[in-house]
């Protein structure tokens, strides 16, 4: 894949040393908002609450080599620009960056500004990581700028799946890949079962490409889903939300 380079002005977008909380405000998004979260219908499913900025230690993560699988299992090349959404700590911000390597392009987002004050005082040194604020149905990311987008262990707390992955669309560039990591297991509990994941991106119109056991220890299965993007979101009111 030849190598990518975000428009001038986004470069702009690169964030420097933070001063701290105080700069929360100034974390500006990625990219144009899309289409109104109000368009679309709410899941029917309970939505998890934002808890954590990270799902257990690294330390842990890297034992069982988590970051390394799943990098792999969805063929991230150096110069690709990948999507981090929900980028929380940064477990897998860092680790795309080294990835993709000085011609590409890490988009760290996420809806949590004091989780991004943090996250930005992590990657100061990182060149290729830019840092934005998102939206809870709108991940405002930069038009045709993604090569993969990468959700981990937060789809369950998404509040409009449904607009999310509409607005995912327009990001995705031809042959994108969107890769979903969760816990077979209830919303509540803070999972999402694999077949409601499987029901509501076919709503949006993706199509599941692939899947793979990390954890395979029920009642705590952890999973990579990954799906490819339709050509164009469908009209808002046609979306039908899955039955748990």
């Amino acid at each position: 894949m030849p190598n990518r380079r975000l428009p001038g002005p986004l470069l702009a977008l690169l964030l420097l040393s933070s001063c701290g909380e105080a700069q929360e405000a100034s974390i500006p998004p990625l990219g144009p908002p899309g289409i109104a979260a109000s368009r679309f219908p709410a899941p029917v499913r309970p939505v998890a609450p934002v808890v954590s900025d990270r799902w257990q230690g690294e330390d842990a993560r890297e034992r069982v080599g988590e970051a390394e699988r799943v990098l792999a299992w969805l063929d991230i090349q150096p110069g690709q620009t990948v999507a981090d959404i929900g980028a929380g700590s940064g477990y897998y911000t860092v680790r795309l960056a080294a990835r993709v390597g000085p011609e590409g392009r890490v988009l760290a987002q996420d809806v949590v500004p004091g989780y991004l004050a943090r996250l930005r005082e992590r990657v100061a040194s990182l060149p290729n990581v830019l840092v934005g604020l998102g939206e809870p149905g709108d991940p405002r990311l930069p038009p045709g700028s993604t090569d993969v987008a990468l959700l981990v262990h937060m789809y369950h707390e998404i509040e409009q799946p449904f607009a999310l992955l509409a607005n995912f669309v327009p990001a995705l560039r031809p042959g994108a890949r969107v890769g979903i990591l969760d816990v077979d297991d209830a919303t509540p509990r803070h999972g999402t079962p694999r077949a409601l994941l499987a029901c509501e991106l076919a709503a949006v119109g993706y199509r599941q490409v692939g899947f793979h056991w990390l954890l395979e220890a029920p009642p705590r299965s952890e999973y990579l889903a990954v799906f490819e993007p339709p050509s164009s979101p469908p009209a808002a009111e046609s979306i039908r939300p899955c039955t748990p």
